[in-house]
């Protein structure tokens, strides 16, 4: 029943998701999901529809991410769950990020003459990838937390990977735009190109029976084959196989594979609390930064569009990425001041760096208070845009926001038995230190890469749900999270609303204003406080979804092709 009704239903969906951002925000009473694909919005709209969960609809809607948008996510790559459960009135969090292979050392990304490499000779072939944990983490949650059959939530996957899917306009180009380097290694090039050696075009049905095979063998003994028999042994030759840039990752390091849950990472604004993913991602924190120092300006009486708070905005951006590349990295690895970086007093001095009408002179890291006393260098590694994000609520109130990721698009472009593998290595600093001083951030055996990703949760003054959000984009997800949440929290918009205003991003001293926005008009006003402007395509994915009094409020990113499906 539920294969049947995902097929007859994918062409109605797909002309759906075009339909939802002209229409607005999508609201229901029972249950809703907001994924980035219309296919895999179904999978999980059927799930919640047949009494599963929200843990069940998430195993239904990764695995359909998988296929139907290989470039963003996958069970090759790494992710990072927030989990609320309704009944017991608590949040949970959940590392799915992959780890260094146990034989990687600092100078994995250094050329003999110890200068580190260009980014894509890093990315492309088995050096890049990590040991994946997406599948660890859907077993381990749906075991603990998941009510219907493990194996019923695979079967959609399996059957449209076999009859096939239409190759969306977002996936068509993304093939085409990475066109040479996904034609270095035979599996991925047979998969994503036609017989004259062209880019798959936009509509294409595209079968994948290795994929469908993959996920019988899961279906059947959950994740064991994978990290202990025959598709990990697959993995691991094609890593360590690949043709010009083999890699490490070997037997030992997927059999020692382990999801670990990680207290989250909450903090107060205004009457809200506001909790998302600790270190080794940056998210929660990087956010929260941003917020307790916005939180000494009056937002409310600006335009969510005028220079005033865009001003603001990008330079609090900066302030939290000067302490985000100084301190922030696995903290299994390297101490971190994670109390002390949210510190509202500390926030409240960071603030008074802001000028509130020009560019200000003093954006260097600070000494939260727990610092330690020994000296670290700042790191500035590259996370670029690709992954995914979606939210779910479901009957019983329970509320998944998880953000999934193969890190650049199509990772590594090796291709093992139907899905893609990481490049999630190259999250980590090519650099181990700079000048002697160590970079946090460094690559080590077993070490966790530090990541952006922030799915997070809200909750009101009462201590009940009231939001889900997160959103892809590489290092920019922590702005694109932190506008949407403001726009909610502070300005009491609308979730679409919120995602749709204009995006702005301060990262590393250059603000970048989106394209084709409202935004993009102030270029000239930004330049004039001193901004170093460029005006650039921005493309967010935000999924969210918000808890009101009467009902689910759900809103998808018109950037990309999310939809929202509720009842």
């Amino acid at each position: 029943m539920l294969i049947k009704r995902l097929l007859l239903s994918s062409i109605i969906t797909s002309l759906m998701a075009i339909s939802a951002t002209a229409q607005g925000s999508k609201k229901a009473r029972k249950f809703m999901v907001a994924t980035a694909n219309p296919v895999a919005s179904q999978v999980g709209y059927d799930i919640l529809k047949r009494g599963g969960n929200a843990i069940d609809a998430m195993v239904g809607v990764q695995l359909m991410l998988n296929l139907v948008e290989p470039q963003s996510s996958g069970i090759g790559g790494g992710a990072f769950l927030l989990f609320y459960d309704a009944k017991r009135n608590e949040v949970s969090s959940f590392d799915g990020r992959e780890t260094a292979p146990l034989k990687a050392k600092g100078d994995l990304f250094l050329k003999e003459d110890g200068s580190p490499m260009k980014f894509f000779d890093g990315v492309v072939g088995g050096r890049s990838v990590g040991t994946p944990g997406t599948l660890k983490l859907l077993e381990v949650t749906h075991r603990n937390f998941g009510s219907l059959p493990w194996e019923d939530l695979i079967q959609p996957t399996i059957q449209l990977a076999e009859k096939g899917f239409r190759v969306s306009k977002r996936m068509a180009a993304s093939v085409e735009r990475d066109a040479e380097r996904l034609r270095t290694f035979p599996a991925t090039k047979s998969y994503l190109f036609l017989n004259d050696n062209t880019p798959i075009p936009e509509g294409t049905l595209l079968r994948n029976p290795d994929f469908a095979q993959t996920l019988r063998l899961i279906a059947a003994h959950g994740s064991e084959p994978f990290y202990y028999g025959e598709i990990a042994r697959d993995i691991v030759r094609t890593v360590q196989e690949a043709k010009g840039n083999p890699g490490k990752l070997s037997l030992a390091d997927l059999r020692n594979y382990w999801v670990i849950e990680r207290p989250p990472v909450c903090h107060d604004y205004k009457q809200y609390q506001v909790c998302g993913m600790g270190p080794p991602s940056s998210g929660a924190l990087t956010i929260g930064q941003m917020l307790g120092m916005l939180s000494h300006f009056s937002l409310d009486d600006l335009s969510p569009n005028g220079p005033k708070f865009v001003h603001l905005f990008a330079e609090a951006n900066l302030l939290a990425f000067k302490d985000r590349g100084l301190y922030m990295a696995d903290s299994d690895y390297v101490d971190m001041p994670i109390k002390g970086l949210l510190d509202p007093k500390y926030l409240e001095m960071r603030s008074k760096l802001i000028n509130s009408s020009r560019v200000s002179d003093s954006m260097s890291p600070g000494v939260p208070p727990t610092a330690l006393n020994y000296k670290l260098s700042p790191d500035a590694s590259m996370e670029l845009p690709s992954t995914s994000h979606f939210a779910i609520v479901d009957a019983q109130g329970n509320a998944v926001s998880m953000t999934t990721t193969i890190e650049n698009g199509f990772g590594s472009r090796l291709m093992t038995r139907g899905f893609l593998l990481n490049d999630e290595l190259t999250d980590f600093s090519f650099r181990p230190e700079r000048d002697g001083q160590l970079i946090a951030n460094r690559l080590e055996p077993g070490k966790r890469p530090r990541s952006s990703m922030s799915p997070t949760l809200v909750f009101n003054s009462k201590g009940q749900l009231h939001m889900a959000v997160g959103s892809p984009g590489g290092s920019r997800i922590i702005p694109y999270v932190a506008k949407t949440l403001l726009g909610v929290l502070e300005w009491n918009m609308d979730i679409q609303e919120a995602i749709n205003l204009p995006n702005i991003a301060k990262n590393f001293g250059t603000m970048e204003l989106e394209v084709g926005t409202s935004a993009e008009q102030l270029k000239a006003d930004m330049e004039q406080i001193g901004h170093k402007v460029r005006v650039r395509p921005l493309t967010s994915g935000l999924q969210g979804i918000v808890v009101t009094p009467s009902g689910l409020v759900g809103g998808a990113d018109p950037r990309r092709e999310g939809l929202v499906l509720g009842e």
